[in-house]
């Protein structure tokens, strides 16, 4: 026993001073390259004014564009809509289709994707159905240890490879600019021409960024810096999902369940590769999930609300809230939720509302909510499954537009969220419910991106944890590949300039996948909740002495 716990903590220490090492090297090395690309950039532009004798331009000229680069504009101004700190155009918004940087990996991404999936299909049948993991004796040192391990190598290696990989460039050019904006004039940041079309909420996120970009050692890694957040909120719903998984199942499927986290390529892609911020919205809204389910209602409607202020997608999991209140049936609780979740909004958006009307944040969502008016925007779902990605949701679908098909589908799927949610009458079954409602959303509504699945992920591994059914693994490992195979692939084909994702075959079998798994889970959740209503009603008749 003695010797097992050696290796196990030398095996640790070295893992750790081998992610160590990497991410020293990769920081080196892009600090290496930035000042060489700088003396580059000024030795040619001096070669340049000899030629053209313009030998005396002073530094931070016109021509200075390395001055400029990557600086917050002095004058605090905002730039005109649609348009960079540097003046020139963008081609989009966050989540819009743009040029990117990265494709190099590309094959190393897939490889390390194969290899993860593998991995965790054998650690499915040795520690799930085979219940290894309970013959496994790991003391609390080392499983401390091994805790300790997982988060500090998946910690060291995001730096690395958020470094190594630029990511989605229009989105990061993007971020950029927000985050310059909101350090210039925090207060003005939704005035005049900018561009934004986000909520408040994150805006509080990029004016840190911005600050701490400024700094002139910090100025080389400013992409890093935008995706760090993103990078902690991975490090954060790890934790949160660790911890509650040796609170309900056991110290030994806890450190599965970081490990399947930390290092799940669904995961990976989004925030360290590609730089999106949908692992900070998962986190915001896998807390409130959580607070509900462990009935704090209060806790649980500012965590709502703030994952509405970070994204419209958040309003997908307000009917939960809406479900539990309608299952207490108590005014005051009602009260107290609307009280809570206005006194929320208004602390997010005040401090931006100086010089607005007072209904610009509704103008905000509106125009948001309606910026892509396709029935698919390169999600791979049922809509892309019948040909219409990139097509008007307006366009005429077996009588009615698509848009009205998906308003029928968001129904239906609130509907049957709400069913599972009142069979099952219990906090165990929060988590599927809001697994329900996202995977519905997305799989069956118009105007869907890529990467408004990647929620699910974290909330199929939350349900397992509560409900403790092994199908539930499943759904979480196949919304992971279907997540993953959506987003990389788009970023791939964005990479080689491609902004539509065609009709061809790994999207259609992607997309029959996520139309499979959530009939899949339909029917996992509905015998789960029938096995639940029954086991009540046992209790009801012969009472729960004799049932325990």
């Amino acid at each position: 026993m003695k010797f097992k716990s050696f290796v196990v903590r030398i095996s640790a220490v070295l893992a750790i001073l081998m992610s160590l090492l990497l991410c020293l090297h990769v920081i080196n090395n892009h600090s290496t390259s930035n000042a060489t690309s700088q003396s580059t950039l000024i030795q040619d532009r001096h070669d340049m004014n000899q030629r053209t004798g313009n030998s005396n331009s002073p530094p931070g000229g016109q021509n200075d564009s390395l001055n400029h680069q990557n600086q917050i504009p002095n004058n605090g101004q905002f730039q005109p809509k649609g348009q960079m700190p540097s003046g020139q155009p963008i081609s989009a918004m966050p989540g819009r289709r743009g040029t990117s940087t990265g494709s190099n990996y590309s094959v190393q991404i897939v490889a390390y994707a194969i290899a993860f999936f593998l991995a965790g299909l054998a650690a499915y049948f040795i520690f799930v159905r085979k219940k290894l993991e309970k013959k496994l004796k790991i003391t609390n040192g080392n499983r401390k240890l091994l805790m300790i391990t997982l988060f500090c190598v998946g910690f060291l290696l995001r730096i690395a490879v958020g470094i190594l990989i630029e990511g989605h460039a229009s989105d990061l050019s993007l971020f950029k600019s927000w985050a310059t904006s909101a350090a210039n004039n925090f207060s003005q940041f939704y005035s005049g021409q900018n561009s934004s079309d986000y909520p408040p909420l994150y805006i509080y996120v990029l004016y840190i960024v911005g600050k701490i970009g400024s700094l002139k050692a910090l100025n080389p890694y400013f992409t890093v810096l935008l995706k760090f957040p993103s990078i902690l909120a991975d490090m954060g719903t790890a934790l949160l999902l660790s911890k509650l998984a040796r609170k309900y199942l056991s110290p030994g499927l806890s450190i599965l369940v970081a490990a399947f986290y930390i290092f799940n390529p669904a995961v990976f892609v989004n925030s360290t590769i590609w730089g999106q911020v949908d692992s900070f919205f998962t986190l915001i809204v896998i807390a409130g999930i959580v607070l509900l389910a462990e009935q704090k209602l209060t806790y649980s409607s500012i965590f709502f609300t703030a994952a509405v202020l970070m994204k419209p997608q958040g309003i997908i999991f307000l009917p939960i809230l809406f479900f539990e209140l309608v299952k207490r049936r108590t005014f005051k609780d009602t009260v107290k939720v609307l009280i809570v979740s206005a006194a929320t909004a208004t602390l997010l958006i005040l401090p931006f509302s100086s010089d607005l009307n007072v209904l610009w944040i509704v103008k905000l969502f509106t125009s948001t909510l309606g910026e892509y008016p396709y029935a698919s925007v390169n999600a791979f779902n049922f809509f892309y499954l019948l040909g219409a990605n990139y097509t008007k949701d307006a366009s005429a679908f077996l009588l009615v537009s698509y848009h009205i098909w998906g308003t029928i589908f968001i129904v239906l799927t609130t509907l049957l969220a709400w069913f599972v949610f009142a069979r099952g009458k219990g906090k165990d079954f929060v988590p599927a419910t809001a697994l329900i409602l996202i995977s519905g959303v997305f799989i069956f509504s118009t105007r869907m991106h890529e990467r408004y699945l990647f929620p699910a992920v974290a909330l199929a591994v939350l349900a397992w944890i509560y409900l403790k059914d092994k199908r539930i693994i499943l759904l979480s490992a196949g919304f992971s590949i279907t997540s993953f195979a959506n987003t990389f692939y788009v970023l791939w084909q964005t990479n080689g300039g491609i902004n539509q994702s065609a009709l061809s075959f790994i999207p259609v079998v992607i997309s029959a996948l996520n139309v499979a798994l959530f009939i899949y889970m339909l029917k996992t959740m509905y015998e789960l909740s029938a096995k639940k209503s029954l086991f009540r009603k046992l209790q009801l008749t012969t009472g729960p002495s004799i049932l325990s």
